[in-house]
């Protein structure tokens, strides 16, 4: 029996599929010969990259097709696929680690309250790789079972093998879902720190605006070219001016202090309770 499979074995239709680097996971079956397309999340020194591998088994013996060479490659047996398509699940199960690694640590400044000034670039980055891996590792959880079921009959089929490999992947899948929660608490978290940041700023410059509004208005009444000014002949008229600055001063911030009174009791209430 012949070692090598020629693409004018193939299927015109199942061929195409096999060419085709952005085909999705998928298994499907041809005259004598099962496909296996693995479109798979691989980190590169370019970060994360999609690389679509497609395999042909025929009579227990796999090919793989090489998209550099155009042309179907031996592999081996079934056991030699199990072992390329280990490495492969290993390698990814490491960097979703590493990205559940540098969430938590993005998750943890937060709640140290430091907010980092590039933490949404950090969120978008994390969030668009850990997406696409769930994306791609769904659909390829479903067509290697697929691949598993049609197989696991022959009697060269290592069933735990294979059953460990698919477990491995769909951690990686459920790896990557848990990441995406992960990220939508934190950004709801980084959101209510931004709010609060944001409305302790508009606080204090409402406090800023109520001291000097009274000094503004009172500086600009008495400012006025105009006759008839009460206190422009009065020896003592700066003194009584600058009263009447405090006493609208005191009238303008009462309202403020009563308010953070009555917050300060409703916190310490809640807290005894």
């Amino acid at each position: 029996m012949s070692t090598e499979l020629k693409k004018e074995e193939l299927d015109a239709r199942l061929l195409e599929d096999i060419e085709a680097a952005d085909h999705p996971s998928e298994f499907e079956l041809g005259e004598g010969y099962a496909v296996l397309i693995l479109r798979l999340p691989e980190m590169t020194d370019e970060g994360l990259q999609i690389v679509s591998h497609a395999f042909v088994v025929k009579e227990g013996r796999c090919y793989r097709f090489d998209r550099n060479l155009k042309k179907l490659e031996t592999t081996g047996s079934l056991a030699q696929l199990h072992d390329f398509l280990d490495a492969k699940t290993d390698r990814l199960l490491k960097d979703m680690q590493r990205y559940h690694y540098e969430i938590e640590r993005l998750e943890e400044s937060l709640y140290d309250g430091w907010l980092p000034k590039d933490f949404m670039q950090k969120w978008l980055a994390y969030k668009k790789d850990v997406s696409l891996i769930h994306r791609l590792m769904f659909h390829a959880v479903l067509a290697f079972e697929l691949f598993i079921r049609y197989h696991k009959k022959r009697e060269d089929f290592v069933d735990l093998a294979y059953a460990d490999l698919l477990e491995h992947m769909g951690r990686i899948r459920d790896l990557a879902k848990s990441a995406m929660e992960k990220l939508d608490n934190l950004y709801d978290f980084y959101r209510a720190k931004v709010d609060e940041r944001m409305n302790r700023n508009m606080y204090w410059l409402t406090i800023l605006s109520a001291i000097f509004l009274p000094l503004t208005l009172v500086t600009g009444f008495f400012g006025m070219n105009t006759g008839g000014l009460p206190y422009t002949d009065d020896p003592y008229g700066t003194v009584k001016v600058v009263t009447i600055s405090l006493i609208l001063e005191v009238l303008f911030l009462l309202p403020f202090i009563f308010m953070n009174l009555r917050k300060t009791e409703k916190f310490r209430f809640r807290r005894k309770n």
